[in-house]
């Protein structure tokens, strides 16, 4: 999974990993675990979240089962994490993106959501557009694998069905 904060992934990321009985690594509440450790949160806690989610990724895949990664992946070396992944383990690796292009829905999402990750804040709407400027363009590697983009301002529904066909496919 692919996109900014808010723009859905998690949410579809849920029901996919339910349908598909995949296990769904999640970046975020790792962070939240690292920072819950006593690790200050001027270190790399996000890169660390991220190097925690391939281990987990690597061990349920080694295992035998599907996994969803639910990540940002804003950038070219967090994307090449998870091909280099898929290589180690000979899988099949599909990028699904998440948008919304409906920048008030995003915003409004965004501010009413409550994970309830401790020690992680919700991103301000201000910090997204900011993402959103350094939200890199698919190059490098993960340019060639397979990927769908689906726009949150669709029905859930839609979307989820519109990932399982192309997951599927």
């Amino acid at each position: 999974m692919a996109g900014l904060p808010g723009a859905g992934k998690s949410t579809i990321a849920e029901i996919l990993g339910g349908r598909l009985g995949a296990s769904v690594v999640s970046v975020d509440p790792l962070e939240s675990a690292i920072l819950s450790a006593g690790i200050d949160s001027d270190q790399p806690t996000g890169l660390a979240a991220y190097l925690v989610a391939e281990t987990l990724a690597e061990a349920v895949l080694v295992a035998g089962h599907h996994v969803i990664v639910d990540a940002v992946n804003a950038v070219d070396p967090a994307r090449e994490q998870w091909v280099e992944l898929a290589k180690r383990q000979d899988v099949k690796l599909r990028f699904i993106e998440v948008v919304c292009s409906d920048v008030d829905l995003h915003r409004k999402r965004l501010e009413n959501r409550g994970r309830s990750l401790p020690h992680v804040e919700e991103p301000s709407w201000h910090a997204v557009e900011q993402s959103l400027d350094d939200y890199a363009s698919w190059g490098g590697t993960s340019a060639a694998i397979a990927r769908i983009t689906l726009d949150s301002v669709r029905p859930l529904g839609t979307n989820v069905e519109a990932a399982m066909a192309f997951l599927e496919g």
